[in-house]
């Protein structure tokens, strides 16, 4: 029997101080699921390829199947658990919902966080600037035009009141 080491990683999730003893060797996606229970990123590739497991750390989009977790000691993460808020669904997932943006579901938790990170930099993001912004998360059940009409709606919703750019 192999002897895994074990360590607390101290991490920042969803706005809450949280201690996780984890191998090692563990990623951010290993401790976040199998540690602390955080089941909405996704295990997809393992390597970096699909986005299926894509977080905010710092409000940047990051894959964290290959982002070992004591790599982001100190820093914020967040998960698409922890884009919802105490009002609700954020807009994002609730206009992935009204349009039908999701279809399997698999892909979805890694683009609504590399949607936020967009919407947090650009209020009003084109369509040139949200398939930028979502080229890393492959979805193969959508064809994305659904997925970037969430996007355009979510933006619309949070714009200032009065700002139609």
């Amino acid at each position: 029997m192999m002897d895994t080491a074990t360590d607390i990683v101290r991490l920042s999730v969803n706005g809450d101080a949280r201690d996780v003893g984890v191998p090692t060797h563990f990623t951010l996606l290993e401790a976040l699921r199998y540690g602390l229970g955080l089941t909405g990123s996704k295990q997809g590739c393992d390597k970096g390829d699909c986005g299926a497991c894509t977080v905010l750390v710092d409000g940047e989009p990051t894959l964290s199947c290959i982002t070992p977790a004591f790599a982001v000691e100190g820093r914020e993460v967040t998960t698409v658990e922890g884009l919802a808020g105490p009002a609700g669904p954020h807009p994002l997932q609730d206009e992935f919902d009204r349009n039908g943006a999701a279809q399997c579901g698999f892909c979805t938790p890694g683009i609504l966080c590399s949607a936020a990170a967009l919407l947090e930099r650009v209020q009003r993001p084109g369509r040139d600037e949200i398939r930028a912004a979502l080229s890393g998360n492959l979805c193969r059940c959508t064809g994305y035009a659904k997925i970037y009409d969430a996007v355009e709606a979510a933006a619309a919703r949070m714009a200032p009141p009065g700002d139609a750019s």
